[in-house]
């Protein structure tokens, strides 16, 4: 049986940030970001609904029907070619970057500077050369874990990848998650994402399939 999917919208915020609260409860990321469970618990839901924020008004954001997962999607532009000699900053290096981590921990959680490095590591790790998809996030409650969801999210977009010629981006914030996105097409890069005294992260990149 088919999973019925559907474009989420702005009445789908409160949902959407439950699914991703849920889903990333127990994630080593989320964990390291917001040691403690219960300041986790307490404070988690407001870092998913930034990212809901950005992506409803940036990208778009895929909800299987019944509230049980979803995938958030972020169009990510060329970095504009350097006019100069100089080599060119690598992504989420410049000053815009480091202003909205700022913004994102003064938001989420003031006292907590992690919230904010994690943004800017990942933003300096992201590929900046040429356009493509990111898949920010993709999230399944506990309990439908397991059932196919994630990949019936992932491969509509990846076929319009394929058709349109263009790539698509992730950070894995597990290792048991790799080999799903590999399965997809996806390959770890050729560093990874090491998150001070906590968990790693692997970057993963797709060529789109002729």
């Amino acid at each position: 049986m088919g999973v019925a999917i559907r474009r989420a919208d702005r009445n789908d915020r409160e949902l959407v940030v439950r699914v991703l609260d849920e889903a990333f409860q127990g994630d080593p990321v989320s964990g390291w970001v917001f040691p403690g469970e219960e300041h986790r618990r307490a404070t988690h839901h407001r870092l998913m609904a930034a990212f809901a924020d950005t992506v409803l008004a940036e990208g778009r954001i895929d909800l299987v029907e019944d509230g049980t997962a979803c995938a958030l999607w972020l169009p990510v532009p060329a970095a504009p070619v350097a006019e100069s000699a100089e080599p060119a900053a690598p992504a989420g290096a410049d000053d815009t970057a480091g202003d909205e981590a700022e913004t994102l921990r003064q938001e989420v959680d003031p006292e907590n500077g992690r919230v904010e490095l994690i943004a800017r590591l990942m933003a300096e790790a992201h590929p900046a050369d040429r356009a493509h998809e990111y898949l920010w996030m993709i999230g399944v409650v506990p309990g439908h874990q397991g059932r196919g969801l994630g990949t019936a999210l992932i491969r509509p977009v990846l076929e319009r990848c394929d058709r349109e010629g263009l790539p698509a981006y992730l950070e894995a914030s597990s290792p048991r998650s790799v080999p799903l996105y590999e399965r997809l097409g996806f390959a770890a890069l050729d560093r990874t994402l090491d998150l001070p005294d906590g968990p790693r992260m692997w970057p993963m990149w797709r060529e789109p399939r002729g």
